[in-house]
C-alpha cells in the first residue's frame, strides 16, 4: 500500500541554477523510478538558516510530496546522506488530515492565501493608480 510522504531538502547555496535544477531532477527521477507518484513540488527558492550549517547561513529549499511504498524512504534517504550538495532532508509521512491541509493550500482555500491574494491585488490596484497619475503629470 503506498502512503503519501512528504520531503524537504536544503542544497548548498552555492550551486548554480544549472546545478540545482539536476540536483531536483536526480531526486525526483529516484522517486519516479522507484515507483513514486508526485503529487506535488513546491520551489521554495533561497532562504535564510535559522543557525549556520557547515559555515553556510543560507540554503536553496525543495518540497515534493509524493505516494510511495515506505521501502522508498531508506533508498531516497541514503541518496541524500551520500549528496554532497545538501545540507539537510526530512522525509514524513502525511496522516489524512496533513493530506487535506495540503490539497486545500494548493487549491487556494486556505484563509491566509486568500487574504494574501486580496493583499497583491490592492497593491497592484494602488501601483496602476501611481503609474497612470504620473503619466497625467
Amino acid at each position: 500500500m503506498k502512503n503519501q510522504y512528504e520531503t524537504v531538502f536544503i542544497m548548498t547555496p552555492v550551486l548554480s541554477e544549472e546545478q540545482i535544477k539536476e540536483t531536483v531532477g536526480k531526486y525526483r527521477n529516484l522517486l519516479v523510478e522507484g515507483g513514486a507518484e508526485i503529487v506535488d513540488e513546491n520551489k521554495w527558492g533561497m532562504r535564510k538558516l535559522a543557525y549556520p550549517i557547515q559555515k553556510k547561513t543560507s540554503g536553496y529549499y525543495y518540497l515534493i510530496e509524493f505516494k510511495a511504498e515506505g521501502t522508498l524512504i531508506a533508498k531516497l534517504e541514503t541518496a541524500y546522506k551520500r549528496d554532497e550538495r545538501l545540507l539537510r532532508f526530512l522525509t514524513v509521512s502525511l496522516d489524512k488530515h496533513a493530506i487535506a491541509y495540503n490539497e486545500k493550500r494548493r487549491n487556494g482555500g486556505l484563509k491566509s492565501q486568500q487574504k494574501a491574494a486580496e493583499k497583491t491585488a490592492e497593491k497592484k490596484e494602488e501601483f496602476i493608480k501611481q503609474e497612470e497619475l504620473k503619466i497625467e503629470e
